[in-house]
């Protein structure tokens, strides 16, 4: 399994109005009342706000443009922001591929705050919600996210796109 994650992602500057917008008063969050394919219980929901969505630029699609251009994606398929609550205790959720049937797809996850959440892996490697990181790695590793005891909320933004083809 091949995860690649890079530390200090963004310049400091750009991270910190990148940060200061996602998690301040004035961003639309929106209500999503499952985060897995299937809630048993039905009480894992999370807030998400989509920057790109099947050809689709929401109207803050520039907040993530250096973002785009360190990763330089061929194409894109989607990029949300995802915002998970706080819990009493650790909620891990479901496996899953983001996308199911896409050959060559590449997942990226950005951190926007620190917490003690994380992005397990099918194979138990363990990424920590650590501001200003970025993972990517191969959309078809089952992963999943979890909730977070430390902090108030768990913000990633969730891209999914088709890397360059070197020739």
């Amino acid at each position: 399994m091949s995860v690649k994650i890079i530390d200090n992602f963004l310049p400091k500057e750009e991270f910190n109005k990148l940060q200061n917008i996602i998690i301040g008063n004035n961003f639309d969050w929106y209500y999503n009342p499952s985060i897995d394919y299937e809630d048993k219980l039905n009480i894992n929901f999370q807030f998400i706000h989509f920057f790109y969505n099947n050809n689709w630029r929401g109207s803050n699609f520039n907040l993530i443009e250096p973002i785009l251009n360190i990763i330089k994606p061929f194409s894109l398929v989607r990029i949300k922001a995802n915002l998970l609550t706080k819990t009493n205790d650790i909620i891990v959720n479901e496996f899953h591929k983001d996308f199911k049937n896409i050959n060559n797809l590449t997942t990226g996850i950005f951190y926007i705050n620190n917490c003690n959440g994380y992005t397990l892996f099918k194979d138990d490697t363990k990424v920590e919600s650590i501001a200003n990181r970025f993972v990517s790695f191969d959309s078809q590793l089952e992963h999943t996210g979890t909730s977070c005891t430390d902090e108030n909320t768990r913000v990633v933004i969730n891209f999914n796109y088709f890397k360059q083809i070197s020739k």
